[in-house]
């Protein structure tokens, strides 16, 4: 039997393999797997019905159906789906050890690659360095305001550690979830713990739930703005079809009176008479 699994790497990279055997995989439990150009690290992430959704939401496999990718078929036959990459095994106590050893290596790569980009004066940060398991592979993530030519950089450094470099460019986002962090919330970061995607986030977002348009009051450690703007401004778009809009006039008990201001969390509407005179009124109150 077949089986998708979530597997995370480091920087909370996730990806979906299979897993074909009846000796079910643990979440938490160390495996390697099959990759482009060899085999890496990882570990369970979600397994079963969750694994399941999340790969099919993912859409990583061309939307063939879960856990298959498109073989390459011609249109006028019907694309073959082809599994997605395997969980070879279970990781063994040395496949452990060799993980640790690169992960601590991976801070002096860091350091070097980063005096390589100042002698090559390329106007980019080095962020993070991840070595692939067997060390066939080492890729360089890096941020930058504009396109960089990185080849001479490559070339130099594909000489120094003899191995396949890829340099890949992430957005401020995607660098923090790498990183992970602590936010202002006093919580992990959600971009690095369970938000799937870091989406793009306006002030507009930050003005419909009535906060400081002050960018520096509304914004996480990458800089940005708060990724809670967007993934809680449902909610406030909702619980505002409630209440009367702000400006409006409606006729009360105590005559015509205008709104201005709601509380969406305690439910309560701020209003002005005709005289000057402000009152607060709960919601319910305010429909009888």
């Amino acid at each position: 039997m077949t089986h998708v699994l979530e597997v995370r790497f480091k920087g909370n990279r996730r990806e979906y393999f299979t897993w074909q055997s009846e000796d079910l995989l643990r979440i938490d439990e160390p495996v390697i797997v099959e990759v482009e150009r060899g085999q890496d690290f990882g570990v369970v992430s979600a397994a079963g019905e969750i694994a399941e959704k999340k790969c099919e939401r993912c859409g990583a496999c061309g939307g063939l159906g879960l856990g298959t990718r498109d073989s390459g078929s011609s249109e006028s036959q019907a694309p073959s789906p082809e599994p997605l990459r395997l969980i070879l095994r279970r990781a063994t106590n040395e496949d452990r050890k060799i993980a640790t050893d690169l992960r601590s290596n991976e801070e002096e790569v860091r350091r070097t690659v980063r005096d390589r980009v100042r002698q090559h004066n390329l106007p980019m940060k080095v962020s993070d360095a991840e070595w692939q398991w067997d060390k066939r592979k080492l890729t360089i993530y890096f941020t930058a305001e504009q396109r960089v030519d990185f080849r001479a950089l490559v070339r130099d450094l594909a000489g120094l550690f003899r191995t396949r470099i890829e340099l890949r460019q992430i957005g401020a986002r995607d660098e923090a979830k790498r990183l992970d962090g602590i936010g202002r919330c006093g919580r992990q970061l959600c971009i690095s713990s369970w938000l799937p995607e870091g989406r793009p986030v306006s002030l507009s977002l930050a003005k419909a739930q009535g906060l400081s348009l002050n960018p520096v009051q509304i914004s996480g450690p990458c800089g940005r703005l708060l990724c809670c703007l967007h993934y809680e401004h449902d909610f406030y778009v909702q619980q505002r079809k409630r209440f009367p809009k702000e400006g409006k006039t409606v006729k009360t008990a105590e005559g015509n009176e205008r709104v201005v201001s709601v509380d969406i969390f305690r439910e309560r509407v701020t209003l002005r008479s005709e005289d000057g005179a402000t009152r607060v009124v709960g919601l319910e109150q305010l429909r009888s």
